[in-house]
């Protein structure tokens, strides 16, 4: 429970948190900058994930899933204020507990799938903090809308991945936005129109 709840207090303060679920000494990752090699990589679709949460109707809180269908990162550890992100969501694979919600989530009243079928985020700058964690700006665009979004990342870690020796490298984030910037208000405000994202991006070296 007090898991939970610092959760909630840091969305609710619009500033990041560690990962609860701590990296042990048997783990090839460590937050550990050094341990970034200068250069571009790619996102890693089977380990990247954004979930959303919105108050439904007072009563609960609702959420959902999107991955990244590609997407890259270039960094150079030494130069970490000029990192750039750019990566892109498939919003016509929205991932909830049942079909016909996923059906609903993906119709004109909402994201308009079959017209709009990806988001996109590129960053605009990134400020680094000496404790492994960044601001990172950048513009979201959903739908046909782009607003400025801002991202509290946590540095999880780098290390090489076992299964194919390429180095990896993580973050963890979270952002706030408003639905209805995007044209996404439906049933505001019975459902809230303010929405906490939760970041997990996953970067393989080529």
């Amino acid at each position: 429970m007090r898991i939970i709840l610092a959760a909630a207090f840091a969305l609710a303060a619009g500033t990041a948190f560690a990962q609860t679920i701590p990296t042990t000494a048997e783990q090839p990752g460590k937050a550990e900058p050094v341990r970034i090699e200068a250069g571009t990589y790619q996102v890693d679709p089977l380990h990247t994930q954004v979930s959303w949460a919105v108050n439904h109707l007072g009563v609960t809180m609702l959420e959902g899933l999107f991955g990244a269908s590609e997407g890259s990162l270039t960094i150079d550890p030494d130069k970490l204020s000029a990192a750039k992100v750019d990566v892109t969501f498939p919003i016509d694979d929205v991932r909830v507990t049942f079909a016909e919600f996923a059906e609903h989530l993906q119709s004109d009243s909402f994201f308009n799938a079959a017209e709009y079928p990806t988001a996109h985020f590129v960053s605009t700058s990134v400020t680094p903090a000496e404790d492994n964690t960044a601001t990172i700006v950048g513009d979201l665009t959903i739908k046909d809308q782009t607003k400025p979004v801002t991202i509290y990342a946590n540095f999880v870690g780098a290390g090489t991945n076992p299964m194919d020796d390429k180095l990896n490298v993580g973050f963890y984030g979270t952002a706030t936005i408003k639905r209805s910037d995007f044209g996404l208000d439906a049933y505001v405000p019975a459902v809230s129109d303010e929405v906490h994202l939760e970041i997990n991006v996953a970067f393989v070296a080529p």
